[in-house]
């Protein structure tokens, strides 16, 4: 076990901080290498139905031939495509396969993934590009170089066919994987080419001209997701929680309940007896974990571990001390400004009349059913770890710091996640943690389980937000101008300074779809407008969340929308389509919905519309539903109507799937989730207090997809999170008379039916 790493190439001299520090930015995408050589071969992905062995290869199989960086193929025509970026449930491996498989035209009944490892990336000059998949853009950010590599192993393929019959590559073509030469007809398979195309030059990718869309006959179309369905529902799928290594013991966790809190004591002697413990060990200054033959028996020990904290100051800190510094940051005279337009300051001064409303986001967990783990085997030559990981290389830089090894002597395993939402990329607390435990136990494989409860209380939460608007009118009740007070936490301020700092202080991120421009600029066209940011940091760390501050922002714009509508007199569909009169995609999308709502009439008695729009992640999205309401708090949503424009859609099927999950998690968080702070820790322990909408509260989500066109390539998983929220409390303001602007509805007493 002390040699579970093969020799790495001497070709690879970075420093271990020197790639820590690159991988943070990798995975930030502030800086994604893209000038890549197209060279030679990666490790092979895991197995997903057998013990894992620990040895991973460093080549291509012999019988397999890698025609560039991302395809390999074998003598019976499979076709092996690499995919970095991670397969979470989202579908993004079947999506940049077809883009491979488009540009390589091959036969799509062959072809399968697996994925390289960030450990073999970076020997090979990072060939791959990012590994990070968040931020929806698994496809968007790595579109252009991953057909370029199909394009590159089409181009060798036809190359080899035309040295072997002695003709131009001109008179070539490949199609179905079969290399064809026009002026005789005659054929070859690409698995009979592919030890010939293998030993040519990789020609330039940058050179080579892509498809154009309208002759594309895989991207575009509902094709099949390549992970397996079957052994999802039967079981058989291997996540990381499930790995089992030779000689393997399991881990599990006790940190520092409030956030800050340090280890003071533990009596190890006390549960050392128990049956199973292997050792009790300090993982590092706030946390203790018990190593044992089993999970159970790790976990039964842990919890009867004498440990005595040092909680700090921030143990004093209750819910209520958070909402009073964010109340008094919605009147602070200091603020960040992300857009402003006009003179909102006067409007408000000559108007004649002003609204206001403020509204509260709380605390959210990203609560995946798999907790966080991660496998680590450690030894004084080398460190590998199995991770399910949303960014292979932050966790490799994690491996790096942690084990205090060179990076040629670290690797990660990407293993399947059963979940992720945002808290397995920048986050790599897990990961860490493993290779501590490892490293005090060489040789022996640890798998770190956090339980439940650790999951839920030791995550890297939502922002918690509150908002104040207001907004003015002339004497006709025309809108004259808006201003928006955001308060609340900062994202990059924890996890990205560096950002904020070369921002003079500002988060940029907290803007998102309220923004003066970018990929989350502002959907409207509002005279005299103000949006800031009033910076109020808690001791609780936060983290991207699914949708991240687009969440909250749709909130307050959305509903406040509707509540300027109602002061001119307009209807909110239409007020929308005033302020947006000059952006064609936005209205594309609240036409569509309101087409498929048939919004032009009144729907039948007791049922109330509502409707949102944003744009937000490079995609426009609009949402409608249609619901009723019983005893003035129960809510039976009766159809949702979601448009997304995504530019170019890879997989409509995949689209339709990524959409409906994303109204269960928008209205999850809507009705149900919440998390708060009690003497200093957050109250919230499982999901008997962290809930999630039933089946059967779950409406049927109709799906419209347009393309916008032109080569814009924007986001799925996240966008049409935020317009859930909105479209149901605009349709619940018709339906009762009653604005609700704090979430959850639970804390209302307004249920979902």
């Amino acid at each position: 076990m002390k040699n579970l790493l093969s020799s790495l190439s001497s070709e690879t001299q970075d420093s271990r901080r020197q790639f820590v520090v690159g991988a943070v930015s990798v995975s930030s995408g502030l800086a994604i290498g893209l000038e890549l050589p197209w060279g030679l071969s990666p490790l092979a992905a895991a197995p997903s139905k057998a013990v894992i062995e620990p040895v991973l290869p460093t080549s291509v199989k012999s019988d397999q031939s890698e025609i560039g960086a991302w395809v390999v193929i074998e003598p019976d025509d499979r076709v092996l495509v690499r995919v970095v970026r991670s397969e979470m449930g989202q579908g993004t491996i079947t999506g940049l396969a077809q883009l491979v498989a488009e540009e390589l035209e091959c036969d799509w009944s062959k072809v399968h993934v697996e994925y390289p490892s960030p450990g073999e990336s970076l020997r090979r000059k990072d060939v791959w590009g990012s590994f990070s998949t968040g931020g929806s853009r698994g496809i968007r950010n790595s579109e252009d170089y991953v057909r370029r590599g199909g394009a590159v192993a089409r181009k060798m393929l036809i190359q080899a066919a035309a040295n072997q019959w002695g003709v131009p590559t001109t008179e070539c073509f490949a199609r179905k994987s079969l290399v064809t030469h026009r002026p005789s007809g005659r054929s070859a398979s690409f698995g009979s080419l592919a030890p010939q195309a293998a030993k040519l030059p990789v020609p330039d990718a940058k050179a080579i001209a892509l498809k154009d869309p309208k002759d594309w006959a895989i991207i575009g179309k509902p094709m099949n997701r390549l992970d397996s369905f079957e052994d999802k529902v039967t079981g058989a799928q291997i996540y990381a929680i499930d790995l089992k290594l030779p000689g393997m013991l399991t881990a599990t966790i006790r940190q520092c309940p409030v956030f800050g809190g340090t280890v003071k004591s533990f009596d190890a002697a006390a549960v050392s007896g128990m049956p199973g413990v292997k050792k009790v060990v300090q993982v590092d200054n706030h946390s203790v974990a018990v190593v044992a033959d089993t999970y159970w028996h790790a976990k039964k020990a842990v919890d009867k571990l004498p440990i005595i904290w040092n909680e700090g100051p921030n143990a004093k800190v209750q819910q209520s001390d958070i909402v009073k510094t964010l109340e008094e940051g919605l009147a602070s005279n200091q603020s960040f400004v992300g857009l402003k337009k006009g003179d909102p300051h006067n409007a408000m001064k000559t108007s004649k009349k002003i609204i206001e409303a403020s509204y509260f986001y709380p605390f959210l967990n990203h609560a995946p059913l798999e907790p966080m783990n991660a496998t680590a085997v450690w030894a004084s030559s080398s460190c590998k770890a199995w991770v399910p990981t949303q960014d292979g290389q932050a966790s490799l830089a994690a491996v790096i710091e942690a084990s205090g090894l060179p990076a040629a002597q670290c690797d990660v395993v990407k293993v399947n996640l059963g979940g992720g939402f945002g808290r397995r990329g920048a986050f790599q607390d897990f990961t860490t943690q493993a290779v501590l435990i490892a490293k005090q136990m060489p040789g022996t494989p640890i798998k770190l389980i956090w339980s439940r409860e650790e999951d839920m209380t030791q995550g890297r939460y939502h922002p918690i937000m509150m908002a104040k608007m207001k907004a003015s009118f002339n004497e006709k009740k025309e809108l004259t101008g808006i201003q928006m007070r955001l308060s609340g936490q900062s994202i990059l301020a924890a996890v990205r300074p560096a950002i904020v700092e070369k921002n003079k202080g500002m988060d940029p991120l907290v803007f998102q779809g309220v923004a003066k421009d970018g990929e989350h600029a502002i959907s409207y066209d509002f005279p005299n407008v103000v949006i800031d940011h009033a910076m109020r940091n808690t001791h609780v760390p936060p983290g991207f969340w699914r949708g991240v501050n687009v969440n909250q922002n749709a909130i307050f714009m959305e509903c406040f929308v509707d509540e300027m509508a109602e002061i001119t007199g307009m209807d909110p569909l239409a007020f929308r389509r005033k302020y947006s009169a000059n952006r064609p995609r936005t209205l594309a999308v609240l036409n569509a919905v309101a087409d498929r709502l048939n919004w032009a009439f009144k729907p039948k008695a007791g049922i109330f519309r509502g409707i949102a729009q944003q744009y937000s992640f490079g995609s426009y999205v609009a949402a409608g539903c249609e619901l009723s309401v019983v005893d003035g708090n129960k809510i039976k949503i009766h159809r949702i109507v979601a448009a997304t424009d995504p530019g170019y859609a890879v997989n409509p099927a995949q689209i339709e799937r990524q959409i409906s999950g994303s109204f269960v998690y928008g209205l999850s968080a809507l009705f149900e989730q919440e998390c708060t702070v009690k003497d200093g820790r957050v109250a919230q322990t499982n999901f008997d207090s962290f809930g999630s909408i039933r089946l059967a509260q779950m409406p049927p989500v109709e799906t419209i997809i347009l393309q916008g066109g032109g080569s814009s390539w924007g986001g799925v998983g996240e966008p049409t999170i935020a317009v859930a929220a909105p479209a149901v409390l605009n349709a619940f303001y018709r339906a009762t008379g009653r604005r609700l602007r704090t979430v959850p509805l639970k804390n209302l007493g307004v249920t979902l039916v």
